[in-house]
């Protein structure tokens, strides 16, 4: 199982900077070296992860993009799902990318494959159309400062329906949500692993950074 923080572990508030958080990112398929660059360039250290053990020493973890049928069938095969549960839990942030959006879905549309239920969600897989409609879209997403992202759209999911104390931070021009959060979990439709904007994967910093503020009693 996930340990908590004991108290020699429990870091002060001067020490919460991006070079003292932890980063995992889930290295079972898809495109988990590209968010590892990501977090390199705001100065996180982020790591591949294969086993579950690993999962004990993160303030917070990515589910990237990729097939989600195979990651889920892969985290089930190592063990993975009762270690991310309690992961999730223990209030350790969590941040789904596209197929990691719909690993970490309450409910899917289809009928597979059977979705983690990390976030109150229901999602629809390959909302979009295939690889040859991938898209790029420019939107507002909420919390980020400055011109409105530029995401990349490749086999998208979207978000059905939300549960209670999910918030809606990011919608296409048509309405369809595109990213959602929920205290500590994030979820995002879109790719933002795959340009050169790391706003997205700042804002995910920010939340792994006061969920391990939580965690230590520093709220």
């Amino acid at each position: 199982m996930v340990e908590p923080l004991r108290p020699s572990q429990q870091a002060s508030d001067s020490e919460l900077d991006n070079s003292s958080l932890k980063i995992g990112v889930l290295a079972l398929q898809g495109d988990f070296i590209e968010h590892i660059h990501m977090f390199e360039k705001l100065g996180v250290s982020a790591i591949e992860v294969r086993k579950p053990s690993q999962l004990a020493d993160l303030d917070g973890l990515v589910i990237p993009g990729g097939e989600s049928t195979t990651i889920v069938k892969l985290a089930n095969m190592f063990g993975f799902v009762p270690e991310l549960r309690a992961f999730v839990d223990d209030g350790r942030a969590l941040w789904g990318t596209c197929a990691g959006m719909i690993v970490i879905a309450n409910e899917l549309t289809d009928s597979y494959p059977e979705p983690l239920k990390l976030m109150d969600i229901c999602v629809s897989r390959n909302w979009f159309g295939r690889q040859v409609d991938s898209f790029e879209d420019k939107f507002e997403f909420r919390g980020l400062d400055g011109d409105p992202f530029l995401a990349v759209f490749i086999r998208a999911p979207v978000v059905e329906g939300v549960g209670d104390g999910v918030e809606v931070i990011a919608q296409l021009e048509d309405g369809r949500p595109v990213a959602v959060k929920s205290e500590n979990t994030l979820a995002t439709a879109f790719h933002p692993e795959l340009t050169d904007d790391t706003r997205v994967h700042d804002y995910f910093v920010a939340m792994v950074r006061e969920a391990a503020r939580q965690r230590a009693g520093l709220s």
